[in-house]
């Protein structure tokens, strides 16, 4: 029986802390795991949980400085890197569901109408907060968390430590697809926008028909009383929107996760 050496103890440290880097930045940059609210000491016991069976699974060779060392920092920035990457492809999804609910804020005349985002700490309109909790129960719902953890695992597969960082084409299909936020907010917020576009259209026409009428009085209730109504109405027509938006996403982080 072998004896106990204190350097093993120390290379085996190492090696759990450089296979804790993708996952932890991948849960720090994804949503729901990245939220303020989410306690970090939940976020490390992850990141080890996903750590140790990679770890096994693919025994990376470090560094003969360790990783405090220059070959070492470079190690560690691909693996923070390449976590970020995926993690960073889902937050887009999301976001596509707060740039609906800014919009859709803006047309109902109640853009003002602001509170702090649990995740960020930052105000956002309601109806946003609205949608991305929506975006948020969906993607819970399909087991979109069990699957982005699969993708980080099985990333460690194409991307071994020492060879995570990512192909210039990898990147720009990173920048291309954030491009595409703005056009996936405006395809969930649609059906809402259509339904209140055709209530400001009745509106222009009763003020040239009426103009002494005060439209700031009436206005305003009206419009924020057809937006609840056709809100929803509209919430499964938007869900099933957010639903592609987010699968699209998922398909993202899994060309990342290819390399």
């Amino acid at each position: 029986m072998g004896g106990f050496a204190f350097g093993n103890i120390e290379a085996t440290l190492q090696l759990w802390l450089l296979a804790m880097i993708r996952p932890g930045s991948a849960m720090l940059a994804a949503p729901f795991f990245g939220a303020a609210n989410v306690p970090v000491q939940l976020r490390l016991v992850l990141a080890l949980a996903l750590a140790l069976p990679a770890a096994s699974l693919i025994a990376p060779s470090m560094p003969a400085d360790g990783l405090v060392s220059l070959s070492g920092l470079a190690m560690m920035a691909g693996e923070a890197l390449a976590g970020l990457a995926m993690g960073f492809a889902l937050q887009i999804g999301l976001a596509a569901a707060l740039l609906a609910g800014e919009v859709i804020s803006n047309m109902m005349g109640i853009g003002f109408a602001a509170m702090a985002d649990p995740a960020t700490g930052q105000p956002s309109p309601a109806i946003g907060q609205y949608l991305s909790m929506l975006a948020l129960v969906l993607f819970l719902a399909a087991d979109g968390h069990l699957l982005f953890f699969e993708l980080v695992f099985e990333s460690y597969r194409t991307l071994p430590p020492g060879a995570a960082w990512l192909s210039v084409a990898t990147l720009k299909g990173m920048v291309d697809f954030g491009g595409l936020v703005f056009v996936a907010g405006l395809a969930v917020a649609m059906p809402l926008l259509s339904a209140l576009l055709m209530v400001q259209a009745v509106f222009a026409m009763v003020s040239r028909s009426a103009p002494t009428l005060n439209l700031f009085a009436v206005g305003l209730p009206v419009t924020l009383s057809a937006g609840t109504i056709l809100l929803a109405m509209a919430t499964p027509a938007m869900a099933e929107a957010l639903v592609r938006t987010m699968a699209e996403a998922m398909a993202e982080a899994a060309r990342i996760a290819q390399g």
